[in-house]
């Protein structure tokens, strides 16, 4: 049985697992936001960054990459592999992903999906919403042992509009990050 993987925030420019179709495309029902710490990629325990989850949003899409991986020895790969890179998202989903806008039934259905709940007890990693400012202000300060947090978010902006994705919460706080670190230099 085939395996799909919806990527949203890093995978979409770093799979780090071998597939064999990628798609771009989107699932609905959900919006991007930087609500997860990170302390173990973009961050520490004493400095979490910040990185992206899903939040439900009826009404509204969040645009990836959903990764087709066929073989066995791949799929345990790219499982293994997912759940340590993964391991701070407390939640798997498996959700419609669809690749036009206007169709009724999805390109692919059951596709897994990576999520950090926001349930503290299970997550103790959620961070929640914050203004744009001070999730800005956090980004720029947080830097983990995959490098600073800031280059998450600027790589993830350009993998979106690579994509033709123009996802307003991740350009908007990208500029504030530019605004902030440009009137400190």
């Amino acid at each position: 049985m085939v395996m799909w993987v919806f990527g949203y925030g890093s995978l979409i420019w770093k799979a780090g697992f071998e597939y064999d179709d990628r798609l771009v495309g989107f699932i609905k029902g959900y919006r991007r936001v930087f609500y997860q710490g990170s302390t173990d990629h973009r961050g520490t325990p004493e400095y979490p960054g910040r990185t992206v989850t899903l939040e439900p949003a009826e009404g509204e899409v969040c645009w990836g990459i959903a990764y087709k991986v066929s073989k066995k020895e791949d799929k345990e790969t790219a499982l293994t592999y997912l759940e340590v890179r993964e391991k701070q998202y407390d939640k798997k989903a498996y959700l419609d992903f669809f690749t036009e806008a206007m169709a009724a039934s999805p390109a692919i259905s059951r596709v897994m999906v990576y999520i950090a709940s926001p349930d503290k007890k299970l997550n103790k990693n959620y961070l929640g919403p914050a203004s744009l400012e001070e999730i800005a202000k956090q980004i720029i300060h947080a830097e983990g042992p995959s490098g600073p947090n800031r280059d998450y978010l600027f790589q993830l902006e350009k993998a979106l509009l690579e994509l033709g994705c123009k996802d307003t919460r991740v350009i908007d706080l990208a500029n504030e990050v530019r605004r902030i670190l440009s009137e400190s230099s």
